[in-house]
């Protein structure tokens, strides 16, 4: 589901911009472009993120964390995660209050929207990203016990990785060697 909202995300931004380019180059640009092609865009990095979270996808270091024991990857990884939740849970929170406060305003190029409807995506992209964290917490506690993080980064690149690693990705294993 959180793949079909980003996909109609990037949608309408694409549709956005396209309008708003052709507007401008016929000499009529339209007034509320912008306003609008920003509020998608924050859309936009908030569902992605929460969509990033949810496979794993977001900013890491996992090579680093691999380069230390088991007994002290474990807890370094479970304090990454409340670090990271917790700062979600803050900024759900300041999220709910300032939708809380922007009642009765509304967008200035486009007064039937309203701003709680647009900055909605603060608290509602933390409690995706919130969940996506917890629903990843027993990967990530496998991972730290056992053989280590992928390094998705590495993978990409075709830089072998953590060998012990690969082992519990075969499907992954034989992309990361070979040649690009």
């Amino acid at each position: 589901m959180l793949e079909v909202i980003v996909f109609l995300n990037v949608l309408a931004l694409t549709l956005i911009i396209s309008v708003g380019f052709l507007s401008r180059l016929l000499g009529s640009p339209f007034s509320w472009y912008d306003e609008l092609a920003s509020v998608c865009l924050a859309w936009l990095t908030y569902y992605g993120a929460a969509l990033a979270a949810i496979k794993g996808a977001h900013i890491a270091c996992p090579s680093v964390i691999n380069m230390a024991p088991p007994s002290i990857r474990l807890p370094v990884a479970l304090l990454g995660e409340l670090c990271t939740i917790g700062f979600f849970v803050l900024l759900g929170i300041t999220g709910y209050q300032v939708v809380q406060i922007l009642e009765g305003s509304t967008m200035v190029s486009l007064t039937s929207v309203s701003l709680q409807i647009t900055q909605s995506v603060i608290p509602i992209g933390s409690a995706l990203f919130i969940i996506a964290q917890l629903l990843r917490l027993p990967e990530v506690i496998e991972s730290a016990r056992g053989a280590g993080f992928i390094d998705h980064e590495l993978e990409e690149a075709g830089i072998p990785m953590n060998p012990a690693a690969d082992a519990r990705h075969p499907d992954t294993s034989s992309m990361s060697r070979q040649p690009s």
